[in-house]
């Protein structure tokens, strides 16, 4: 445990010879509110992605003789993506007319992210992501993506092992050693002494259907406040 993190622990006890530390109140907090900025953030984005989709697609409704602008068909490829809606990712890349697509490599480069996923190789998809130099508007939906599939990738990994090496997960991920074992503390993943394996943990089951997003901030909001009260 590094200077910084002790500042946010005390000692409470010694067990078997080990101390054992709990975060202090203004840590306990300070971790909560990260957890509120980071729920409105993308609860906001969910939000903001559907609203779009559902312009992008009367807009392709809407367009003249059926063909809509290749920035349309763009943005809107890359949201189903998002959504991991591939079907309907596939049906609009085969609408798509050849001479928008094949005269625009952005779109090109979406539908072979949109391949691997297809594939569920997911490796592969952080791959093909790098691959290409994304343009706003579509650049913040691909990196949107990215981190949904990352997600996803973190998920399958704490479904399916007991133990796995740090170097598979930064070739699964695509990220830096460093970012994966941060990954892993946030997920309570137990690292093991030998700074070669972690022990993975299954994701929290998510909340139940009739608790919605907003229910949610609510709570850590009042929780927030019962403490600093």
């Amino acid at each position: 445990m590094t200077l910084t993190e002790l500042f946010n622990y005390q000692k409470f006890s010694t067990c078997n010879n080990k101390t054992i530390f709990f975060k202090t109140r203004s840590a306990l907090i300070l971790d909560l509110r990260n957890q509120i900025r980071e729920k409105i953030g993308k609860f906001i984005m969910i939000v903001n992605f559907d609203k779009l989709c559902e312009e992008l697609e009367k807009q392709e409704l809407e367009a003249p003789n059926g063909v809509a602008s290749p920035t349309t068909y763009a943005q809107l490829l890359a949201i189903y993506l998002y959504q991991n809606d591939l079907c309907n990712a596939k049906f609009l890349w085969k609408r798509i007319p050849q001479n928008i697509s094949s005269s625009n490599p952005e779109i090109a480069a979406i539908w072979a992210v949109g391949r691997k996923l297809w594939k569920k190789d997911l490796p592969r998809v952080f791959q093909t992501l790098a691959a290409y130099h994304w343009e706003e508007p579509v650049a913040t939906i691909m990196r949107a993506l990215e981190e949904n599939v990352r997600e996803r990738v973190f998920n399958l990994i704490g479904k399916s092992y007991s133990s796995i090496s740090i170097d598979t997960v930064v070739s699964t991920t695509w990220l830096s050693k460093e970012a994966v074992l941060q990954m892993c503390r946030d997920r309570k993943w137990e690292l093991n002494e030998d700074g070669i394996t972690v022990n993975p943990a299954p994701p929290v089951q998510p909340a139940p259907l009739h608790t919605s997003s907003e229910d949610q901030l609510f709570k850590l909001t009042d929780f927030v406040s019962f403490l600093e009260n």
